[in-house]
């Protein structure tokens, strides 16, 4: 790390990482024979991964299905971060119930993961109450400790001290400082992890834990190595929330270890987590990005780009794309349109005859209202929110009942995971690897109509100014 990187700052006094590597990490999983389901709150978690099989069903067939490819991980996509509480708890009982079902049928041992954003937004305590409550309905192991560990240094989000951090530029901001502690839904202020567990838990009505009953483990805990970071976690029971600093990969796969010699004492973790830590915790080495030649594209002019995403680094992106790369048509859902039900059929009908049309010229990107529309609290906002989700799912739906994409590219957490599973119909699909390092995923349905289609799941917060015209030109006919 060079001085001009601003974790230097943070990081000066802290040894170097411990070295490990992924395939220590990846054989004493093998040993094991663990396999984790991740209950993934959007599609992006699967970013960090790759040559694992994501699904957006969850019956006990499908989930027996991921179970069955011979990978150490299955990915479940809940969504559940666009969905209210109620029914944010009930998709994760019904994931888990339907895991245990399929891993008791295979004599398969698991493990569950609840992947949030490493920013901090999505429904906590909420979804790892839901996964213990229902373990323990259904006779299973509960977990002795519930480790939050939201850093993602692939893309400037660390911990250190417990306070996370959103490193960009020439700066690291304390996450509860940046914009996304803004959100209109999930919003917070707390940087330091142990203060976040205590607010979100007021927020949300649980019983949760004083901040100064949260365990921490520390750079300094595991850079000293699995037996120091053991020794912290051995004393996390009875359901202790204990918060993860992390800020290289091999922190991450230090905790993995550490996991992995309490496990052969019997003690059991439940997870919150950032996208990379599933694949520090298998022992999964990096993927390099897909070159333009490992994408099958196939033979289709234009490719569709679906923005819905509306933090600002979402929008330069996107004005970076306008300007870098020649497009066949810019179409723009209008929110107000979507919101009136007098305007909103004969407004998205306009939208894909635009898209269709000119999908056969070239690529094409449609995106949702740039101002973003807001209700008088979180439950209103998250209501509109949803509703112009079903609106470009519409769209989705209508093009490519039309015509077949060369690819698709979805920008927006709640925009990539309903374009999946309604937009396009993926039930099963296999994550093939990332189109940036470590950010930007792309799946191979396996089935359905969008089988033989690339499809790119970009989260909203990711990536440079650049990113998004980066990855249209290594999938598009005229790069």
């Amino acid at each position: 790390m060079s001085d001009a990187d601003p974790r230097a700052a943070l990081l000066e006094g802290f040894p170097a990482p411990h070295p490990v590597e992924a395939a220590a990490v990846a054989e004493r999983v093998a040993a094991s024979g663990r396999v984790l389901v991740v209950l993934d709150d959007d599609p992006t978690g699967t970013q960090s991964v790759h040559g694992v099989p994501v699904l957006t069903s969850w019956t006990e067939d499908d989930l027996a299905w991921g179970l069955q490819q011979g990978a150490s991980c299955v990915y479940v996509l809940t969504n559940t971060r666009a969905l209210g509480p109620d029914d944010a708890a009930r998709l994760n009982r019904e994931v888990v119930t339907s895991g245990v079902a399929a891993a008791r049928r295979l004599g398969v041992d698991v493990g569950f993961v609840s992947r949030g954003d490493s920013t901090l937004r999505g429904h906590f305590p909420l979804e790892t109450d839901a996964i213990t409550a229902t373990l323990r309905e259904l006779g299973e192991p509960v977990p002795d400790a519930v480790l939050v560990v939201p850093a993602f240094p692939d893309a400037g989000r660390i911990t250190v001290g417990s306070v996370h951090h959103w490193c960009t530029g020439d700066t690291c901001t304390p996450v509860g400082e940046t914009e996304f502690a803004r959100d209109a839904t999930f919003g917070f202020s707390s940087s330091d992890l142990r203060d976040w567990v205590a607010e979100k838990a007021a927020q949300s009505g649980a019983a949760g834990p004083a901040a100064s009953d949260v365990l921490a483990l520390t750079l300094a805990d595991l850079r000293r190595g699995p037996e120091a970071a053991a020794a912290v976690l051995r004393g996390a029971r009875d359901g202790r929330v204990v918060v993860v600093d992390a800020a290289d990969e091999r922190d991450l796969r230090v905790l993995a270890l550490a996991e992995e010699l309490l496990a052969g004492e019997g003690q059991r973790f439940l997870h919150r987590v950032g996208p990379p830590f599933v694949r520090a915790r298998v022992g999964m080495e990096e993927r390099a990005p897909l070159t333009r030649d490992e994408v099958p594209t196939g033979g289709a002019r234009g490719g569709l780009v679906v923005v819905g995403s509306h933090v600002g680094l979402t929008t330069r992106q996107l004005d970076q794309l306008r300007s870098g790369h020649r497009l066949a048509a810019q179409v723009e859902v209008d929110v107000s349109a979507v919101l009136d039900a007098d305007r909103r059929d004969e407004h998205l009908a306009a939208v894909v005859d635009r898209l269709v049309a000119a999908l056969a010229d070239g690529d094409a990107v449609v995106s949702t209202s740039r101002v973003l529309t807001t209700g008088g609290d979180a439950a209103a906002s998250l209501d509109i929110a949803v509703a112009v989700s079903r609106a470009v799912v519409e769209v989705v739906q209508g093009v490519v009942a039309r015509t077949t994409p060369r690819f698709v590219v979805a920008k927006g957490g709640i925009t990539s995971s309903d374009v999946a599973r309604h937009g396009l119909g993926i039930r099963r699909a296999v994550v093939r690897g990332p189109l940036l390092p470590g950010l930007v995923s792309l799946w191979e349905p396996v089935e359905g109509p969008a089988a033989g289609v690339p499809y790119v799941v970009f989260a909203g917060n990711v990536g440079d100014d650049g990113s998004l015209l980066a990855v249209v030109r290594t999938l598009s006919a005229t790069p």
